[in-house]
């Protein structure tokens, strides 16, 4: 027995009309007659005397039709309900993430999303990049977000954003006044990378060898807090993420110069378990990361066709 079938037959009741109850379920007329004929088998006694024109409800008729009403009404309730459950946001979110992107780009969203509802709270944390994953996998973290999201069959990748790559060197570098600096001219510069195993710093050497382009390496770090730090105290250059730098060459403690390789951006989005849905609250998060996340590409493209029409 289904629940549209009791749908059917209380609107046939209630309309004193086979085919009035069958318009407004969406079926013939024939249908409707066989639903009920069933549900009268099912129940052993007859619901509609159909000899007297019109038909009339029997007394077992009319009982079922209000133990079905019961039923829709329960039922809608019941959807009701976890309709409003669904809706609610709070609880804690837990969020693990590399530091370049927690320290830059969460910190804001999540007062915001506490400030939005206080019944929600986000909890941080900070990791290595595989660390990210590892906590994503294992349930200890709802959702990480990190840079070159990887391929994996137990992880659903949300795309955030691809942030374009700068070179980064102290103020008084000889290229630190340059507009744009050819990856030539990188050839042999002492170079604060990031450590081997990192996904970064493969694209970052695979993008340099597609211009021919070797680097004396002279330090290795697992992030960007430390190699900006080398490179204030004019350690050598690094290529960096442009608005992890924002803020210090803004005081003039670095600068940073557009690197002419356009094809060498930092992926960054959010991971969370493919067979685990998110909670509402943890939904409701990641869609304001990707709204903080959408207003700027959307500023840059509209100052970029501002400045077509001007050309």
């Amino acid at each position: 027995m289904h629940l549209e079938t009791l749908r059917l037959y209380c609107d046939v009741v209630r309309l004193r009309s086979f085919s009035r109850g069958a318009e407004q379920n969406f079926v013939s007329q024939s249908a409707a007659s066989q639903a009920v004929q069933q549900l009268e088998t099912q129940l052993g006694v007859p619901l509609i005397d159909r000899t007297k024109r019109p038909f009339v409800v029997t007394r077992e008729g009319e009982a079922f039709y209000t133990a079905a009403r019961g039923i829709l009404e329960s039922w809608e309730k019941a959807k009701t309900e976890v309709a409003a459950v669904k809706a609610r946001v709070d609880g804690t979110v837990r969020v693990a993430a590399i530091y370049s992107v927690g320290l830059h780009d969460v910190s804001r969203p999540m007062q915001q999303f506490m400030s939005l509802y206080p019944d929600a709270r986000v909890q941080l944390e900070c990791l290595h990049p595989h660390k990210v994953v590892e906590a994503v996998i294992t349930g200890e973290a709802d959702v990480g977000i990190m840079s070159y999201p990887p391929p994996d069959r137990a992880l659903s990748v949300v795309p955030l954003r691809e942030e374009p790559m700068a070179l980064v060197c102290h103020p008084n570098h000889r290229l630190a006044r340059r507009r744009v600096v050819p990856p030539a001219e990188l050839a042999g510069e002492a170079f604060v990378a990031f450590d081997a195993g990192l996904t970064i710093r493969k694209a970052i050497d695979r993008a340099l060898r597609q211009h021919n382009v070797r680097v004396n390496i002279v330090m290795e770090f697992d992030n960007i807090e430390t190699i900006k730090q080398a490179i204030i105290i004019a350690a050598g250059v690094s290529i960096l993420p442009r608005h992890t730098v924002q803020k210090e060459a803004s005081i003039r403690a670095l600068a940073a110069v557009e690197v002419a390789i356009p094809d060498l951006v930092r992926p960054v989005g959010i991971v969370h378990r493919r067979h685990k849905p998110l909670t509402p609250t943890a939904e409701r998060f990641v869609q304001m990361l990707k709204d903080a996340s959408e207003a700027p590409q959307a500023a840059a493209r509209r100052e970029t066709a501002r400045a077509g029409e001007v050309v």
